[in-house]
């Protein structure tokens, strides 16, 4: 039997696992509807993709607002209460989506989505930061990507099982997830922010030649903004098959949404049990090459969707974007957790997901263009193109930061 100081779950705080159980509610609960909401609204609302689509962006447009807000809210007051905030209101919206019935009704519910989901992602990402320490935060990632999957894994089978007869059904549990998580963080969660490192910042600048204060201390990390840049261009790739090619699929190809749900379980099922190896592999680089790699990987899932024609290649898409997923995920959200001072974790996951909001916001529109003013495979080559361009940005960008680090090095000695 294993003792305490050997068991993973002595390892990390309570309060860790009690995230990683509301994780895996909401996320079994919210992958029911999000896969197929473009179907849905399409089925409502009978326009052409490049207008549906946008309503994708709209969400996604809200949530880069969002995001900066978010920053400051849980570097101010606290983690624990933006994050309960958020998943409420999301798991209100999805109420409210039953009886959505025209564009402006969709667009109003997908504000509210995108202004609620960066305060928790920002949120649950800064309180791991204060709860796990930095040697710790690679696995720690990792098990809550594996737990995040595992629902994820649940939740498009069932989902696309209950859209078929009805969608309703989809919207309640998806609703349900969200709010039984809040309910489980204000009843057992306390908060980590630890004020006293932000009071005695301030304190100690108090005396000293003003220096940048907020998102600007941030903006003045040229590295961590090109790299933030970097992400938002390659991620776009594969924003786009996740949001678009469940559409392309049924429209062009008439693979039903029951049948379809398979293949985003397939990725969170991978995630569930390839995801730990190749952290443990990824671990051992230095980040930006491991970036890299990622990209590349995604670009050739992403591009591979254009020679598909039926079930079982559009699933081989899956397959090969999702190790691309595996590569960069768990790294870059250490990453940022690494290089954030204690006092501004916030607003650098803030940052960190504008990247991610910015790639969802432009993906639907890209795409939208291409499928409506030139052909449906057009999306899946403007994908490769993207991903391609990020790879070889960040491969330039690995270069110049060992080339200035060698030059530190230089002048140091």
């Amino acid at each position: 039997m294993l003792s305490k100081s050997n068991s993973l779950y002595y390892k990390y705080p309570r309060q860790y696992w009690l995230m990683i159980v509301g994780i895996v509610i909401s996320t079994a609960g919210g992958s029911m509807i999000w896969p197929f909401m473009l179907i849905y609204a399409s089925s409502k609302l009978n326009l052409p993709l490049s207008a549906v689509a946008t309503l994708i962006s709209i969400n996604a447009g809200t949530g880069l607002l969002a995001s900066f807000l978010a920053g400051s809210l849980a570097d101010k007051i606290g983690r624990k209460v933006v994050m309960i905030v958020s998943l409420a209101l999301v798991g209100l919206a999805y109420f409210l989506m039953m009886r959505a019935e025209t564009y402006p009704q969709f667009a109003a519910l997908m504000v509210l989505i995108g202004l609620s989901n960066p305060l928790y992602q920002v949120g649950a990402d800064a309180m791991l930061a204060d709860m796990i320490p930095s040697e710790k935060r690679t696995d720690a990632y990792a098990i809550n990507r594996i737990a995040n999957n595992a629902a994820f894994g649940f939740g498009p089978a069932m989902g696309g099982f209950l859209a078929g007869r009805d969608y309703n059904l989809a919207f309640i549990g998806a609703g349900s997830g969200f709010v039984i998580y809040s309910l489980l963080l204000f009843f057992l969660a306390r908060e980590t922010l630890d004020k006293t490192v932000s009071g005695e910042k301030s304190i100690q600048l108090a005396d000293q030649v003003p220096v940048a204060t907020g998102y600007l201390r941030v903006f003045q990390n040229k590295a961590y903004m090109a790299f933030i840049a970097l992400m938002a261009v390659g991620l776009t790739a594969p924003t786009m098959l996740w949001i678009l090619m469940p559409v392309y699929a049924k429209t062009n190809f008439g693979i039903p949404e029951a049948m379809y749900g398979w293949i985003p379980t397939t990725n969170a099922m991978m995630c569930v049990f390839i995801q730990y190896p190749v952290t443990y592999i990824t671990r051992r680089y230095n980040t930006l090459p491991v970036m890299a790699a990622g990209m590349l990987i995604y670009a050739l899932g992403v591009g591979s969707v254009a020679l598909m024609t039926g079930f079982w290649g559009f699933w081989l898409s899956m397959v090969i974007l999702t190790f691309g997923e595996l590569t960069i995920v768990p790294t870059a959200s250490k990453y940022v957790a690494d290089i954030a001072p204690a006092d501004m974790r916030g607003r650098y996951m803030s940052i960190y997901w504008f990247g991610w909001g910015l790639a969802r916001t432009c993906a639907p529109l890209i795409g939208g263009f291409l499928n409506d003013n030139l052909f449906p495979q057009a999306i899946w080559i403007g994908g490769i193109t993207i991903g391609l361009t990020s790879t070889v940005g960040l491969i330039l960008l690995n270069s110049l930061t060992k080339a200035q680090a060698a030059l530190r090095i230089s002048a140091d000695s």
